[in-house]
């Protein structure tokens, strides 16, 4: 129950600092500003992108290592079956 807990705090956490996430570099902020100021939502584009970005990395190296736990995870059932 505690690790539920510190993985739910942990998200909690992340998900509250994650509104730096919307910014860009210097240059794409002047020039989304100025588009979503002219009406266009090419600077919400560019904010997706962004968090696209920031985020797919941390997918791979998750699912990566799940992989590994459930195969280490298998093989030490095998080894433990065949133990017993």
């Amino acid at each position: 129950m505690k690790k539920i807990t510190g993985i739910l705090v942990l998200l909690a956490v992340l998900l509250l600092v994650s509104h730096p996430a919307w910014s860009q570099c210097a240059m794409c902020t002047a020039v989304a500003d100025e588009a979503q100021a002219n009406g266009s939502s090419a600077a919400d584009g560019v904010n997706k992108g962004v968090l696209f970005l920031f985020v797919s990395p941390y997918l791979i190296v998750g699912t990566i290592g799940f992989l590994w736990w459930r195969a280490r995870r298998r093989a030490q059932q095998e080894v433990t079956g065949l133990a017993a």
